[in-house]
């Protein structure tokens, strides 16, 4: 009996040991043989739409800034902030009682001015008259002629002035340039302003249309060319939206109308601007919000983002080979992100096979199985 016990034991411990390393080999792709399963997809074109994202600044059509051209306290406050005003309507009065008398006086000027040319010419016309008689001499006569001229000369002199004091005169009524919404008004009555102040009286937003700008790295618009063409780019580019700093969207689409011509070498940026109809007032100047710009590609090339691994920023996927074993191939995609898939525009083509789970335990060269053949359609 002790001999028998001796005997089993030993075979005992080596069946068992035999059948754990079996049942724990299935998985493994060393010692028993086994390869891992991996889930695999075929790469097809496939159609993909989405909204490029950039933030956006939003600024009236004009913003023009009214400064007086007179000196003087202001008497007098047709418009308060956010005020929507017409062309020519009156929005401040400077005190009138300086300008008014002064061209009182231009006035005045010019009537005296013209009396005493009138009489200069009357004097003038005489001496010509005694001169064709031999009665005075040639001196008396362009002396009599010179007198005329200064005459003459003082009348334009006095009227310049007057026209000069009408100018001033109508300047003390600061008016609006164009149709628009007023901003902030720093200056109230009582101010004393004139045309050397830093400060503007106010400005005066063209909101009926709104220029909203933003910016798009160099490759950003090379998609956009890639996508629509060189050739009169601008025009074929679609519509864009307008999100607004509440999340809303504004209801009318705008159009892209330009684009710088160079690219800022510190952000890698170009300017851009699109222009939005404003009939209701409700995008102001100043404001804030977000471009979406429409992208569409019919013949995408999408993989998971599960899929995908990043090295040193940059973005690897594990290809299938036809041998069964796996390459680690580099990849470049759009910038987007839908938060599930990425678009690749190189590195991967139509009909490529790709591990889709469990990349992070795979190594270049390494053998597996496909698990399931599944596609992105």
């Amino acid at each position: 009996m002790k001999l028998t016990k001796n005997f089993i034991q030993p075979i005992a411990g080596a069946m068992l040991c035999i059948f754990l390393f079996s049942c724990g080999g299935k998985n493994a792709q060393n010692g028993s043989g086994m390869v891992r399963e991996y889930a695999v997809m075929t790469l097809q074109p496939d159609s993909m739409e989405w909204y490029s994202n950039y933030p956006a600044a939003i600024k009236g059509k004009r913003d023009i800034e009214i400064r007086p051209n007179v000196s003087g306290f202001i008497t007098d406050l047709r418009v308060d902030e956010g005020s929507v005003v017409r062309k020519g309507q009156v929005l401040f009065v400077i005190d009138t009682v300086p300008y008014k008398a002064a061209l009182k006086v231009a006035e005045t000027n010019v009537e005296v001015a013209k009396a005493s040319t009138e009489t200069a010419r009357l004097t003038a016309e005489n001496k010509r008259e005694l001169q064709r008689r031999d009665i005075i001499s040639e001196y008396d006569l362009q002396m009599a002629e010179n007198s005329y001229a200064s005459a003459k000369a003082q009348l334009a002199q006095a009227e310049a002035q007057l026209v000069n004091a009408r100018n001033n005169d109508s300047y003390t009524r600061v008016i609006s340039p164009l149709d628009g919404v007023v901003g902030e008004i720093p200056f109230r009555v009582g101010s004393l302003v004139s045309p050397s102040s830093a400060t503007p009286l106010t400005t005066v937003s063209d909101n009926s249309e709104m220029y909203v700008y933003f910016s798009m790295t160099e490759r950003q618009i090379l998609e956009l060319v890639a996508q629509y063409g060189a050739e009169n780019f601008l025009q074929k580019l679609p519509t864009v939206s307008l999100k607004l700093s509440d999340g809303s969207i504004y209801p009318l689409k705008g159009r892209i109308e330009t684009v710088s011509g160079i690219i800022d070498t510190q952000t890698g940026s170009s300017n851009m601007r699109a222009t939005f109809e404003n009939p209701n007032r409700l995008l102001r100047s100043g404001g804030s919000g977000v471009i979406m710009i429409p992208m569409k590609n019919d013949h995408a090339i999408l993989v998971p983002q599960k899929a995908t691994y990043e090295i040193q920023d940059k973005k690897f996927v594990y290809v299938l080979n036809d041998d069964s074993t796996v390459t680690s191939t580099e990849i470049t995609i759009a910038s987007i992100d839908n938060g599930k898939e990425y678009m690749v525009t190189s590195g991967l083509k139509a009909g490529d096979r790709i591990v889709t789970e469990g990349v992070n335990t795979l190594k270049d060269g390494m053998t597996i199985k496909a698990a399931g053949s599944q596609n992105n359609q």
